[in-house]
C-alpha cells in the first residue's frame, strides 16, 4: 500500500511541475527577446552585410516579423506538441540537435553527480568523525580552497599538469575520433576523457556537500535519540551507520536536487574549457549566433532536467525519512 501511494505521489508532484515548466518557458522566451540582435541580422553579418530587404525578408522567413505575442503564442503551442522548432542556424531540427549533444551532458552530470555526493558524504562523514583533529582542520581548508577557486581556472591547471606537463590524460574532446574505437575500447577512451572535466566541475560541490554533511553530522551526534541510542549500549559505529548517517543524508539529497540547475551552467564552462560535446557548449554557440530556437529548446530540456531530478529527492526523501506523509497516509 506505502508503494502505491509512493507512486501517486511522485505522479502529483508531476503533475504540480507542469505549471512551474510552462512559466520557465515563457520567462525565457521573454527574456530572450530583450536580447539585441536575432538571427537574421547574425547571418546577414556572417555574409558582409545585407540591404534591408534581405534582411526583412530573413526575419519573414524565420517568423520574426510577427508581434510578440503571437511568436510567444506559436511557442508554446509548438512545445505543448514536444516541437521544438527549426534552427536555421545549423539547418536541422532543433530536437535532433539536442539529443546528439543530450548523453554527453548527462554523462559528464552524472559522473559529477556521483563524485561530489558519493565523496562528499564520505569526506565530511570522515571530518565529524576525526573533528578538532588535524585531519578534520586540513579537510576544512582544502574544503574551503576547492568552494572558492573559480572551475575554469582548476580545469586549466589541470590541462596545463596531469595533459600538458605529465600527459596522462587528453587536453580536450570525449573521445579519440580518429581512432575509430568500438566496443569497450571506445567506452575506456571516453571514460579517459572524462577524468579532467569530471574533477573540475567535481570540487566545487564536493566542497560544498563535505562541509554540509559534516556540519549536519555533529548537529546529530549532540540529539536525544543519539543519546538514547548510547544509553542502550549500542556501538559507536551503528549508532553512526544506522541513526545518524540516515538523517544526516537528509539536507545533503535536499541540496543535491537544488544545485542540478547550478550544475548545468557549471557544465557550459567546463565543456567549453576542455571541448567537451555536450549542451553547455551547444548554448554557448547558439548565444552568440542568436540561434534563439535552440537556446529555448535547451533551456527547455533543462527545466525538464531539473524537474525530473528534483521529484527524484522528494521520492528519496521520503524513502530515507519515513515519518514523511505520503499520500495523506
Amino acid at each position: 500500500m506505502h508503494g502505491t501511494r509512493l507512486v501517486r505521489y511522485a505522479l502529483l508532484r508531476l503533475l504540480q511541475a507542469v505549471p512551474v515548466v510552462l512559466g520557465v518557458v515563457v520567462l525565457n522566451f521573454l527574456l530572450l527577446q530583450l536580447a539585441p540582435g536575432d538571427a537574421a541580422t547574425v547571418l546577414a553579418g556572417e555574409a558582409g552585410g545585407a540591404p534591408p530587404e534581405y534582411v526583412a525578408e530573413l526575419r519573414a522567413r524565420f517568423g520574426l516579423d510577427q508581434p510578440m505575442l503571437v511568436q510567444l503564442g506559436l511557442y508554446l503551442k509548438n512545445i505543448l506538441l514536444l516541437d521544438l522548432g527549426y534552427s536555421f542556424r545549423n539547418s536541422a531540427p532543433v530536437l535532433d540537435l539536442i539529443l546528439e549533444r543530450l548523453w554527453p551532458t548527462l554523462l559528464l552530470m552524472g559522473a559529477t553527480f556521483v563524485l561530489s555526493v558519493g565523496g562528499g558524504v564520505v569526506v565530511g562523514l570522515l571530518a565529524a568523525l576525526w573533528v578538532r583533529t588535524w585531519r578534520d582542520h586540513l579537510i576544512s581548508v582544502v574544503a574551503v580552497i576547492a568552494y572558492a577557486t573559480p572551475l575554469f581556472w582548476i580545469g586549466l591547471m589541470l590541462i596545463l599538469v596531469f595533459s600538458i606537463w605529465l600527459d596522462w590524460f587528453p587536453t580536450s574532446g570525449m573521445e579519440d575520433v580518429v581512432a575509430f574505437n568500438e566496443g569497450w575500447a571506445r567506452i575506456i577512451d571516453i571514460a579517459h576523457h572524462l577524468v579532467l572535466p569530471t574533477i573540475t566541475l567535481s570540487l566545487f560541490y564536493l566542497a560544498l556537500y563535505t562541509r554540509l554533511m559534516r556540519a549536519t553530522v555533529l548537529e546529530q551526534r549532540g540529539a536525544e535519540y543519539v543519546t538514547t541510542a548510547r544509553a542502550k549500549g549500542l556501538t559507536e559505529g551503528r549508532i553512526t551507520m544506522r541513526h545518524i548517517l540516515r538523517n544526516a543524508l537528509l539536507p545533503v539529497v535536499t541540496m543535491a536536487g537544488v544545485q542540478v540547475g547550478a550544475l548545468l551552467g557549471g557544465s557550459v564552462v567546463v565543456e567549453t574549457v576542455f571541448a567537451w560535446p555536450g549542451l553547455g557548449q551547444l548554448a554557448f554557440q547558439s548565444l552568440f549566433a542568436r540561434d534563439f530556437n535552440l537556446l529555448l529548446g535547451i533551456f527547455f530540456l533543462s527545466a525538464c532536467l531539473v524537474v525530473i531530478v528534483n521529484l527524484m529527492v522528494d521520492v528519496i526523501y521520503v524513502l530515507l525519512d519515513p515519518r514523511i506523509r505520503v499520500g495523506g497516509a
